[in-house]
């Protein structure tokens, strides 16, 4: 007989206690313990992998294991191929997460249309519209694929069955916040359900070699709801950012067990659905205030990708007894480390102003070779002198007022070439070892100072 018992659950962790406590041990987050009855049967814990004794493995020597390059699945959206790592791998679990309309459902759609007219079974399974809605949906996107399957479920024991009966290709839960299973009395969304039903999909994924994708909701805060261990189970964890209120969008890999977490797909949203940006340093430099004193333009890598994106300093007398620091798209930290080298190498008075930097177009940079760039923007504010509309600004800046080598120098170089800037300065140690194009000037600069000598005059 099936004996109940009940604890309690931290909703934002997962973290179980057998009594209530206001502040959860494990994440430190208030009154997320609630309480979930928990059945325990004589079979014992359900596990994501069953094997009986028939096809238990035995341990065998790394070096005796034989692998292939399995061949990927390709969809149409060049984007959506990149960021998951060139392709859909086989038998994958892929998380997507992003904040309410921004597009999740309307992707999953378009990229299930896709596969479903290259002749693959696609199985689109809804647990928050009717298949009335996700038709109207399709038919606003133009989708008539007959090989596209909807279904309406979320009951995790009959969504196992249609796959079993269907045996598709490709599947899409959507989402995985109302996906239960009846033998757990908590409710959807959960975080023993979420937990459960993600096991049994990935169980189903590895055994069949279906690629799964799910949708995830996203908190307040913006991470994915549910117990963190809902990330490390998937295989691929996707954000898609941006404004509900503006046409484009990110799609972002913050964990890919089958490519670069660097990679990022722009898209548009209009009538039709998702189209992607095949060239996003047009779109980022697009609207652009020529001749702009705090404005430069830095080539940053975006996984295998070069991108120029537009990096704005705002510097003014602070009427504070601390002056502020704020930073939209760059690490807050970045910016008074730069300030104090910018005060104490090249002489600039900068402890009394407020600093306010934003990197146009909503992206998010955080490798190294943006500190030239971020330096010059300040320094251009505060001396209201613009540098040249046509200058591209790239390399690290170090303590001692050093500019630092940096990767892939040849891709941003011929990136700018190929936007129409006249001029990039680079670290000198970046200069050699490369085929520089004859139709762009390229200055090396040891120190902030000399780059500033450049690009500002002094």
């Amino acid at each position: 007989m099936a004996k109940t018992k009940s604890k309690f659950i931290c909703q934002s962790c997962g973290y179980e206690s057998p009594k209530w406590m206001g502040k959860c041990p494990g994440c430190g987050a208030w009154n997320t313990m609630t309480e979930e009855t928990m059945k325990s049967t004589a079979s014992g814990r359900r596990t994501a992998f069953a094997h009986s004794a028939q096809t238990m493995q035995k341990p065998s020597p790394i070096t005796s294991i034989e692998t292939t390059q399995e061949a990927r699945i390709y969809t149409n959206m060049g984007e959506f191929n990149r960021v998951l790592g060139n392709g859909i791998v086989k038998g994958s679990l892929v998380l997507i997460g992003g904040d309410p309309g921004i597009g999740k459902s309307t992707l999953l759609l378009q990229v299930s249309s896709q596969l479903a007219d290259s002749g693959h079974d696609v199985l689109y399974i809804s647990g928050e519209e009717s298949v009335k809605q996700t038709k109207l949906r399709a038919d606003r996107l133009g989708i008539t694929s007959k090989q596209l399957y909807v279904l309406s479920e979320t009951d995790m024991e009959f969504i196992s069955k249609s796959i079993e009966e269907t045996n598709p290709s490709f599947v899409v839960v959507d989402s995985i916040q109302t996906v239960y299973q009846s033998d757990i009395s908590s409710a959807p969304g959960s975080v023993s359900q979420v937990r459960e039903c993600t096991a049994e999909l990935m169980r189903i994924a590895k055994t069949k070699g279906i690629p799964i994708f799910i949708v995830g909701h996203v908190t307040k805060e913006g991470s994915i709801a549910g117990p963190r261990l809902l990330e490390h189970m998937v295989d691929t964890v996707l954000y898609f950012e941006g404004e509900r209120h503006h046409t484009y969008r990110i799609l972002r890999a913050v964990k890919n067990r089958f490519g670069s977490t660097n990679e990022m797909g722009i898209f548009e949203m209009n009538e039709i659905g998702l189209e992607e940006v095949l060239n996003p340093s047009e779109i980022f430099l697009e609207e652009r205030s020529i001749g702009a004193a705090g404005s430069t333009v830095v080539a940053s890598m975006e996984g295998t990708r070069p991108v120029l994106v537009e990096i704005q300093a705002l510097i003014s007398p602070t009427s504070f007894g601390n002056p502020r620091r704020m930073a939209t798209g760059i690490d807050h930290n970045r910016v008074p480390l730069l300030m104090a080298v910018l005060e104490k190498r090249v002489g600039l008075l900068l402890q009394n102003q407020d600093a306010y930097l934003k990197v146009a177009g909503g992206v998010k940079l955080d490798e190294p070779a943006i500190d030239l760039a971020v330096a010059v923007s300040i320094a251009s504010s505060f001396k209201d002198v613009a540098p040249k509309p046509s200058d591209i600004i790239i390399g690290e800046v170090g303590l001692t007022g050093e500019v630092r080598r940096v990767s892939r120098i040849e891709q941003r170089v011929h990136e700018a070439e190929k936007l129409g800037f006249k001029r990039v300065i680079i670290p000198e140690a970046n200069i050699g070892g490369w085929n520089i194009p004859s139709d762009i000037q390229i200055i090396g600069v040891k120190n902030v100072a000399e780059a500033l000598q450049i690009t500002l005059g002094g």
